[in-house]
């Protein structure tokens, strides 16, 4: 039996060292003990769970069995005939079937005998005697299996906490280079980069902070993957949102953006107010505003220019300061400019 007080204080401090909820940290520790019980006391094959009493600080301790009928019982020969089969293609709707076990199944017959109403597929429980010696191999495989589920309840946090970072900007240092992949310390995870999402001529170097945004996050046995770029359109429209003002308060509003990384972006800006001047307001005093952006974009030339629902207007304005002649708009988001 454990001191609750104690038991909860320990708890919520490795809660708060790994970030994890106590849910998680009870349910790893239940696992563990089921483990050691059914190391010390059951036989390989049994399916122990074990569930601590909060009031008491008592583990309960029971045996699982899946109730099977006839139909979903193979025998052995069967499952020899299946695994020695290359290929097996489940069919939609047919029956799971199994090898019968007694330590792990249950004949319907037999279940119902013990619960009414029980379904094949169903478990049923068997109480079992409760512990609390457990040998050193037992205690040893507990501590295995709480450090296990301890990390897979990390990894599923951290994956949460980067999934809902997806489409924004994040600070890291270059941890390595391999090849032309870059790898980040994010300091929970390490992002990402690959040579296409790299910025054409920009250099990396180890132990540099830079920013980066989150293409898409991924589950991966080693733990989140965080794919990081600095070639996307969206990068620079984040780093535009952290300087302008009036973009995070949404009275400026960035329309579109065409961009050749390491080269030149062009920004179509439209203002919500009829006072606030969009491309004043990007451009910043003195040009202060656009350089910030430039300065983190290793000097790529980024031009501004207004939105207009026109188009023949619209692309005057992306061509300016070239003089346009004639514009002819065709189908298919196509034109034909002519320019002095």
């Amino acid at each position: 039996m454990f001191d609750l007080k104690n038991f909860s204080s320990a708890i919520e401090q490795i809660a708060e060292e790994r970030n994890i909820s106590k849910d998680s940290i009870i349910e790893a520790i239940e696992a563990a003990v089921a483990t050691a019980y059914r190391k010390e006391y059951g036989s390989k094959g049994e399916h122990i769970k074990a569930k601590l009493d909060p009031e008491t600080g008592e583990f309960l301790f029971w045996q699982v069995k899946t109730v099977l009928d006839e139909s979903m019982v193979k025998t052995p020969e069967e499952a020899e005939q299946e695994a020695a089969q290359e290929i097996s293609i489940p069919v939609e709707g047919e029956v799971k079937r199994y090898v019968f076990n007694e330590e792990h199944h249950i004949m319907l017959d037999d279940a119902q005998k013990i619960k009414e109403g029980v379904e094949p597929g169903d478990e049923v429980t068997f109480p079992l005697e409760p512990r609390a010696d457990f040998g050193r191999i037992a205690a040893q495989a507990a501590k295995q299996v709480v450090l296990q589920k301890i990390r897979e309840a990390e990894k599923t946090t951290v994956y949460q906490e980067f999934k809902q970072k997806e489409g924004t900007l994040v600070s890291g240092i270059i941890q390595r280079v391999e090849g032309r992949a870059i790898y980040v310390d994010l300091g929970k995870a390490i992002g990402l980069m690959y040579p296409n999402e790299t910025i054409y001529g920009e250099r990396y170097r180890i132990g540099e902070r830079r920013r980066f945004y989150i293409l898409a996050v991924q589950e991966d046995y080693k733990g989140p993957a965080v794919i990081l770029s600095r070639a996307h359109p969206q990068f620079v429209a984040k780093l535009f949102e952290i300087e302008v003002p009036e973009i995070n308060d949404k009275i400026v509003e960035i329309k579109d953006i065409a961009r050749e990384a390491g080269s030149r972006t062009k920004i179509a800006v439209a203002s919500n107010a009829d006072m606030i001047d969009p491309i004043g307001s990007c451009v910043g005093q003195k040009g202060t505003r656009v350089m910030a952006v430039m300065n983190e974009l290793g000097g790529e030339k980024i031009d501004i220019i207004a939105w207009s629902e026109d188009s023949s207007q619209f692309i005057m304005n992306a061509l300016s300061p070239a003089k346009v002649q004639k514009i002819e708009v065709h189908p298919r988001r196509e034109a034909i400019v002519y320019v002095l």
